[in-house]
């Protein structure tokens, strides 16, 4: 148990290090006797507007359509997912699948969505984001249900912060923090 503790708190010390070196990277991992965990920082680029939008509605009930809520609204995506909140910064994967209102009183999403990575080490693996996303909060946690690649049997969590929303459009810049453990130590 001991032995434990101090892995739990070497990972902890080495994830805060890594987080001071985020500004540098969007993915850190640090791998451990008994876990790897891996830190990753994006921004979700949700547009509805414009020749070439990366979501779109596919179900709009006639009773929710002028709310701002729009209860029952189920939106399909293929969202770049960049290093920095500027739509031409470096594209790291995408999010693709679908999400609806879930909210009748507030903004809420439920999600399932697969974050398709197309840069680096981990080019072709993924992770999937499934659950509440209740968006009118400020900072909401949305679990990581697993994975595929160097991702599979993963589970964590997303930190997510609303960087830019525009209610006539439905657009927004969508910040995530997301933190992935793998207790199994599987490596490709």
């Amino acid at each position: 148990m001991a032995k434990l503790c101090k892995l739990l708190v070497l990972v902890s010390l080495m994830a805060v290090l890594k987080r001071a070196q985020a500004e540098q990277s969007w993915a850190n991992r640090v791998v451990g006797e008994k876990e790897t965990v891996t830190n990753l920082q994006f921004y979700f680029h949700d547009t509805f507007s414009g020749n070439n939008p990366s979501a779109i509605v596919v179900v709009q009930p006639d009773s929710t359509k002028q709310t701002r809520i729009r209860f029952g609204r189920i939106v399909m995506a293929d969202d770049p997912l960049t290093v920095t909140p500027y739509p031409n910064s470096k594209l790291v994967f995408r999010a693709q699948g679908l999400y609806g209102s879930a909210g009748q009183t507030k903004l809420s999403f439920i999600m399932d969505m697969s974050l398709r990575f197309t840069d680096g080490c981990y080019n072709g693996s993924s992770l999937s984001i499934s659950g509440i996303n209740p968006a009118s909060n400020p900072v909401r946690e949305i679990p990581i249900v697993g994975g595929t690649g160097i991702f599979r049997m993963v589970g964590g969590f997303a930190i997510a912060r609303t960087y830019f929303r525009n209610f006539t459009s439905s657009d927004a810049i969508v910040g995530y923090n997301v933190t992935v453990f793998d207790s199994k130590g599987f490596e490709l």
